[in-house]
């Protein structure tokens, strides 16, 4: 956990009905009618520092997902990132003392998930490796499962209800629950529990799975959640949300990434819940550890909570700063946008409110 930022997180109890009215308000905002801001979370505390005995790395793979999960000396990953991400992944569990992996999963059959897995078999012998599916059209996919009989393993489809040990932890297969033809739904969905505290994979599900697996009364609780396909608008419904009641959420994205993600819609739903944000994209890998009852998060970058969810009130989005306008495309960025315009193009605003009254519209690359 070199050259990581680090806070302990002590976990209070849920306050259920404040975390059920909160999402209820943001349900009434989403269908079109107004409320106030609100804000909450867990009492951070300086960390000790010290290693725990079970630990889950969302790796920065950019616009991907990568999870390695140790406990008790025991590993697991879930996805592998692109197929560029390969030797960076392979690298990344060399440093953390892999040396095999008990399970393997793919989330399912896209490249941002499945990719680098195939280098990750071609290095590391592994117990087992699982996917919702055994066959894809994708070089990339054939290429997992090659490498998968090269150690002599057959591709499993796991279902639902199979618990596996890893360590002192166990690993349950929540969902999907049913059949898709969207590749996204099929994710494979992954409660872990160690001790006290939970945590919920869900790949790239989006809400018509998500409300499959919160009716087919699934336990979804969880401290941590993975949200779902790289914090889109897609997922991480209300329906879903208060199933599972997160303090913390994990978003794993590419900074700038095309996509916009994660959508501004996606945050303000966390906001709502009170659930607290990390992000790849602004933060790079991050750590969280758990001695059972509580956690340690460590990042490789420090980010103030107000970039990490931009929704909120106090985000410096819409604070009082200058901002630089273009006026020839109508936006505007933060003087250190790596975007701005030639200087005869530029015009200058006080503050976040009077650019959008002028009619331009903020930078996606610098103001998230």
């Amino acid at each position: 956990m070199e050259n990581r930022k680090e806070e302990k997180v002590t976990l209070l109890p849920r306050r259920l009905f404040l975390r059920l009215a909160a999402l209820a308000l943001a349900a009434v905002l989403a269908l079109g009618l107004t409320a106030c801001d609100s804000s909450g979370g867990h009492i951070v505390k300086p960390s000790t520092g010290s290693s725990q005995p079970f630990e889950m790395h969302f790796i920065d793979v950019g616009q991907a997902l990568s999870v390695l999960v140790e406990c008790d000396g025991q590993f697991m990953l879930y996805d592998g990132g692109n197929v560029d991400d390969g030797s960076l992944v392979v690298s990344y569990l060399q440093k953390q003392g892999v040396e095999q992996l008990q399970y393997v999963f793919c989330s399912h059959a896209h490249e941002d998930h499945v990719g680098g897995l195939a280098a990750v078999m071609a290095k590391f012998p592994a117990g087992h490796a699982y996917s919702p599916v055994t066959e894809s059209s994708t070089k990339c996919f054939n290429d997992f499962v090659k490498y998968t009989q090269q150690q002599g393993l057959q591709l499993e489809v796991p279902s639902v209800g199979t618990v596996w040990p890893l360590g002192s932890a166990t690993v349950t297969m929540l969902g999907p629950v049913t059949q898709y033809s969207e590749t996204n739904n099929t994710s494979l969905v992954l409660r872990i529990d160690y001790g006290n505290t939970s945590f919920l994979l869900t790949g790239d599900m989006e809400n018509t799975a998500e409300a499959d697996l919160v009716n087919s009364g699934a336990n979804l609780k969880a401290d941590v959640l993975q949200v779902g396909h790289h914090g889109s608008s897609t997922s991480t419904g209300y329906l879903f949300l208060n199933a599972v009641l997160p303090e913390m959420g994990i978003i794993s994205c590419g900074a700038g990434n095309k996509y916009g993600h994660p959508h501004e819609e996606t945050l303000s739903i966390l906001r709502d819940a009170k659930v607290d944000v990390y992000r790849t994209d602004l933060q790079g890998t991050i750590t969280i550890g758990s001695d059972g009852q509580n956690f340690t998060v460590g990042t490789e970058r420090f980010v103030p909570d107000s970039q990490l969810n931009p929704t909120d009130p106090s985000s410096s989005s819409t604070a009082q700063q200058a901002y630089i306008g273009n006026v020839n495309s109508k936006k505007f960025h933060l003087p250190t946008c790596a975007n701005l315009p030639a200087k005869k193009n530029q015009i200058l605003f006080s503050s976040y409110d009077e650019a959008i009254a002028a009619g331009y519209t903020p930078c996606a690359s610098c103001i998230k």
